[in-house]
């Protein structure tokens, strides 16, 4: 009988501490889980010094995934990659959504955590926005998007926010030793609107500012990117776009593959005959293995010197 409590005690000990390690790994994982948020500018944002109003989140929209909107402080979410496989190679990553909104999700956190994979540390822009008065941005997007004043309104924003993208690859290759990665594999990339951004910086950068490498898919080029000669030092460039693109047309990323190809400049361009406005049926959903591929091409899924 005593043998049998002493077991029973020995149990409960044992269950106990398990829990309490069980506890620990749960609660190290959350903490390991939570990325680090960079403020962009120390302050406010230059350009913005009246805003007033804060950034917030929602689930309204027909694809009913996560949403942010009315950014007005800019920032870096650090997507690190396991020690083990870095690279060195990073991607700083815009989502889109009209300029209005952001993709967070699906062309931004995941994409990033697809990447990290693939040893590149990934930070992901939430750049400045237009502001809604809503809490349903979605909706207020759709109604405002016959309005002729609709671009109108985006165009003192847009310009703000290329701002914020150039400065992101400005912090980034500064603080290049804080996140172990190579100051000359330091890429930009975007989706939708966050593709217009890195054109913007494509055609026109400074020394601190250049990318390395850049990546756009179905990016609105015409209307919204000053576009000058092409650099001559031009980096780069993987695009990714469908010709059913109801939105976007798919002669904005053709058009941005001739600039490259025509000024002798290395591009790579992926058309899917079916998938619309962002990627997401098969096979154009596999972009992303595309793009692992052209890194891997570019010398930039090794580990640099």
């Amino acid at each position: 009988m005593k043998t049998k409590i002493k077991s029973s005690h020995f149990f409960v000990f044992v269950s106990v501490k398990s829990l309490s390690l069980i506890f620990f790994i749960f609660i190290s994982g959350c903490l390991n889980a939570q990325q680090k948020v960079i403020q962009l500018y120390d302050g406010i944002a230059p350009g913005s010094e009246n805003w007033t109003w804060n950034e917030k989140e929602t689930n309204k929209n027909v694809m009913n995934t996560r949403l942010v909107y009315n950014v007005s402080h800019p920032t870096l979410t650090v997507f690190l990659p396991d020690p083990s496989v870095a690279t060195g190679t990073a991607v700083i990553i815009c989502p889109g959504g009209a300029f209005r909104t952001l993709f967070i999700d699906v062309q931004g956190f995941d994409i990033a955590r697809e990447l990290n994979k693939k040893g590149i540390t990934a930070f992901v822009l939430k750049y400045r926005l237009v502001h809604c008065l809503t809490d349903n941005p979605w909706q207020e997007m759709v109604d405002k998007v016959e309005d002729t004043k609709f671009s109108g309104a985006n165009a003192p924003i847009i310009k703000m926010a290329i701002e914020d993208a150039k400065t992101s690859m400005i912090y980034i290759r500064q603080h290049a030793a804080e996140f172990r990665i190579d100051t000359n594999r330091i890429g930009l990339m975007g989706f939708s609107a966050g593709g217009t951004l890195t054109a913007s910086v494509a055609y026109n950068f400074s020394v601190e500012s250049k990318p390395d490498f850049v990546a756009l898919m179905y990016a609105p080029i015409a209307n919204y990117v000053e576009k000058k000669s092409v650099p001559q030092d031009a980096p780069p460039m993987f695009i990714a776009a469908a010709t059913d693109d109801h939105i976007v047309p798919v002669s904005n990323s053709v058009n941005l593959y001739n600039d490259w190809i025509d000024s002798k400049h290395s591009a790579e361009l992926h058309l899917y005959s079916k998938s619309d406005h962002g990627l997401a049926d098969f096979p154009a959903n596999r972009w992303i293995d595309r793009f692992e591929e052209w890194l891997d091409v570019q010398g930039l899924l090794k580990p640099g010197k």
